[in-house]
This record gives C-alpha cells, sequence and structure tokens, in this order.
C-alpha cells in the first residue's frame, strides 16, 4: 500500500476534523484566544500611544501574534485530551509567520530609516515566509530541501549546493539587519552623551557599524558551514584591488578617520576650500558636505581636505570679525561720524557688544576720507551678507539724519570752442564710482 503525502493526510485529518461534530469548539476556542489577544494588543497601543521608541513600537507590532501564539497554544494543551486540535496546529505557524514578517519588517525600518524600498519589499518578504511555512506546514519543506542539494558545484576544495547558497544568503542578510539594528541603538545611545564630542561619537558609530557587520557576515556563513578559506581567493583579489584601483577611494576613507579624529574640522564650523565655502553639515569615510545659506551643497572628498588648505573660520573660536567700508566728506563732522558708525553695528541683534564694533581711518581719498567699520558676530553660519546690509542700511538712515555727506567722485570737464570768443564754460559732470 502506498505511503500516504504529508500534504494529503494532513488536509485528510484537518477533513476528519471539519465533519466532526465537535470541531464548532476548536473554531469556538480559537476565536476566543485570537479576540482576547487583539483586545490585549488594542490595550497595549492605547497604553503606549504617547511614548515612542524602538521597543515599544516593536511591542505594538508584536503583541498580538506572540500573544495569540501564547492563547492557542493554552487552548491546544487543555484540548487536546478531548477533542482533535488540528485546526490549532495550523494556527500557531500561521501566528508564528506573521510575528516573523512583523519582527524582520520593524527591524529593516529601523536599519534603513530613509528607506524607500521597504514598502515593496514588505510583500515580497511577507509571501516568502508564508511560502515557507506552508510547506512546513505540508512537510513539504525536507523534500524541498532534498532537491535543491541536488544542484551543487564545488569551489577549490568547497562544495557548494543551491541549498547551502540561499540558507546562507538568507542567514547573511537576517544577521547584517540585526548587526545594523543594534549598532542603530548605540548610535541613539551615543548620541544623547552631549559631554562627548561630535566627532568622536561619529567614529565609534561608524566603527561599530564595520565591526558588527563584519562579525555579522563571518559568524553567519560560518553557521551555514563555509569554510572561510574558501573566500582566500576572493580576499586576495579584494586587497590587490585596493592596492592598485582604489587608491582614490582607500585615501579618502583613510582621511575620512583622521578627519573625524583630530577634530579639526567638526559639524557647524564654516570653512573654505579653494572657491567653495560653507558649513560643515556632514562628514563620512568619504567626503564631507559644505552647506552654503542658498542651499547649495558642495561635496569635497576628505582627501582634498587633508591635502590642502582649508580657511575654517569657527575652528578655535566661532566669533567671525566682519568689515564694511564707507567714504565721508571732508568738510563733515569726523568724530561724529565715527560715533555714527558704531551706533550703526551696535544697533543689531547680531552684532556682539565685546568685542565691540571700532572704526577706522583707512585713507584720506581724492573725494573722501574712507572709513572701516569692523564688527564682531558669533553665528557665522548664519550668513555675512543679511547683517552687513542691515549694517549698511542703519548707516545711511543716520547719517542722512545728522546731515553726514557720503560724496561721490567729481570731474571738471572744459569744453573749447574754436570759433567762440569767450572761453566756454565750465561743466561739472559726476563720475560713477
Amino acid at each position: 500500500m502506498s505511503k500516504k503525502s504529508p500534504m494529503l493526510s494532513f488536509l485528510t485529518d484537518l477533513w476528519e476534523d471539519v465533519s466532526d461534530p465537535h470541531f464548532v469548539w476548536q473554531v469556538l476556542a480559537l476565536v476566543v484566544a485570537l479576540g482576547i489577544a487583539w483586545l490585549i494588543s488594542r490595550q497595549w497601543q492605547k497604553k503606549h500611544s504617547e511614548g515612542s521608541g524602538r521597543f515599544t513600537d516593536a511591542g505594538s507590532r508584536l503583541v498580538f501574534p506572540l500573544t495569540g501564539m501564547i492563547l492557542v497554544g493554552i487552548a491546544h494543551l487543555a484540548l487536546k485530551s478531548f477533542i482533535h486540535v488540528n485546526l490549532f496546529k495550523l494556527a500557531m505557524p500561521l501566528l508564528g509567520s506573521l510575528a516573523l514578517v512583523r519582527s524582520v519588517i520593524f527591524v529593516l525600518r529601523q536599519a534603513f530609516k530613509q528607506a524607500t524600498w521597504l514598502t515593496s519589499w514588505e510583500r515580497i518578504i511577507s509571501l516568502l515566509v508564508w511560502g515557507w511555512m506552508a510547506l512546513y506546514i505540508t512537510d513539504l519543506a525536507p523534500h524541498v530541501i532534498d532537491t535543491l542539494e541536488q544542484v551543487d558545484f564545488s569551489l577549490g576544495k568547497q562544495r557548494f549546493d543551491l541549498w547551502m547558497i540561499i540558507h546562507g544568503a538568507a542567514t547573511v542578510f537576517l544577521t547584517v539587519v540585526l548587526a545594523l539594528w543594534v549598532a542603530g541603538i548605540i548610535e541613539n545611545r551615543l548620541m544623547g552623551f552631549e559631554a562627548l564630542d561630535s566627532s568622536l561619537r561619529i567614529v565609534v558609530i561608524r566603527v561599530a557599524k564595520a565591526v558588527l557587520t563584519l562579525v555579522a557576515i563571518i559568524a553567519s556563513l560560518s553557521l551555514v558551514g563555509i569554510d572561510m578559506t574558501a573566500l582566500s581567493v576572493f580576499t586576495g583579489a579584494l586587497g590587490v584591488g585596493l592596492g592598485l584601483g582604489l587608491q582614490k577611494i582607500a585615501s579618502n576613507y583613510v582621511s575620512g578617520f583622521i578627519i573625524l579624529l583630530d577634530r579639526s574640522i567638526r559639524l557647524g564650523n564654516v570653512v573654505q576650500v579653494g572657491t567653495d565655502s560653507g558649513m560643515v553639515t556632514q562628514i563620512t569615510t568619504r567626503y564631507t558636505v559644505l552647506r552654503q545659506l542658498g542651499g547649495t551643497e558642495f561635496i569635497v572628498p576628505n582627501e582634498t581636505l587633508i591635502g590642502s588648505v582649508v580657511q575654517n573660520q569657527t575652528y578655535s573660536d566661532s566669533r567671525l570679525r566682519i568689515a564694511t567700508q564707507v567714504g565721508v566728506a571732508y568738510d563733515c563732522d569726523l568724530d561724529l561720524a565715527m560715533r555714527l558708525l558704531v551706533e550703526a553695528a551696535s544697533g543689531q541683534a547680531r552684532v556682539l557688544a565685546e568685542p565691540g564694533p571700532s572704526v577706522l581711518i583707512t585713507q584720506f581719498a581724492d573725494s573722501s576720507i574712507n572709513l572701516e567699520l569692523g564688527f564682531w558676530i558669533a553665528d557665522p553660519e548664519e550668513g555675512r551678507g543679511g547683517v552687513i546690509s542691515n549694517v549698511n542700511l542703519a548707516i545711511w538712515r543716520l547719517f542722512k539724519e545728522h546731515g553726514i555727506n557720503i560724496p561721490f567722485p567729481q570731474r571738471d570737464v572744459r569744453i573749447v570752442h574754436e570759433n567762440a570768443a569767450d572761453p566756454a564754460p565750465l561743466a561739472t559732470l559726476p563720475q560713477s564710482a
């Protein structure tokens, strides 16, 4: 007599339960268990609706399937001595797969917060998990594994098969995602330590991510049964590639760690590299981002910052001196004009009182006495154009109010008429500055 297939045996047992009058008790117990799990889930969400955090969000997603598994398991143990419980055998792995899918998606969202591809991948991951659970429930999983193991090949002394590759890829994926989630927790903890320098925090976070990812990959490959010595050829080729073709990339990565460790350039500094200037908004291991007030961002390779002169306006002191020039007439009250310049700068909110504004006589020019007004600001990252404009407008208003003239160059032009007996009158024309 031929052996009955696992799927046919399971379907037969389930159909027998459906035909049994006691099947209604299975359905009723399952509905009650899931209903209680749903009520507990709703109460959990209401209680923790105002809170936020990784574990709170995880609990909101997992409380229903986990509570449902516990209650269904209790019902299974309580009723198996009295009635058939094949429906519970079907419900428990389905709830477990739901918890697994939600756990994987939650970890993915925490590890890749800005990833838009998770919306589509969530469905794919769900289908894969539910499909594997269907094979497991019907006892077809061992047959599928045996079929995949038949497709094999060798790489050196190491034997690979299709099941080992699929199993290894899934294991590496899950362990790396878990490692990135742990690294995210470490990042949140370190970002809360205000006493620790921001550059040092970034270094620790990136080193932690790199180490955890490397450990996760090595551990997952070892769990699958892949001998790491089989990858010696690949690692050797990678080393040669880094030494020859990837010199610039390697140099930028090393330069990035040097910048973060020596803290010569930090987040929030206003720097100028060549003709590009802006505030440092991001320092990665390969490049640094400078952002201007207009929104333009410059991506500067870290090697450039290490190997060239960088003007850091806020390296040791965030205060910055700004100067503006103005000319006054020779016949004006020079002391009054200098006092008005100081008053114009002192009236601006961004101008520091200590050190206060000062005025210098820079030149006795042809048409005016040139003065330079210097003042200090503490927030150069907000830009210089706005405060200079406000100071110049205040100067104009004060000079106009007190009768201080700002002269412009003039030139006398004599027009000679050959047939005229009398000399031509003089015409005074303004000369544009």
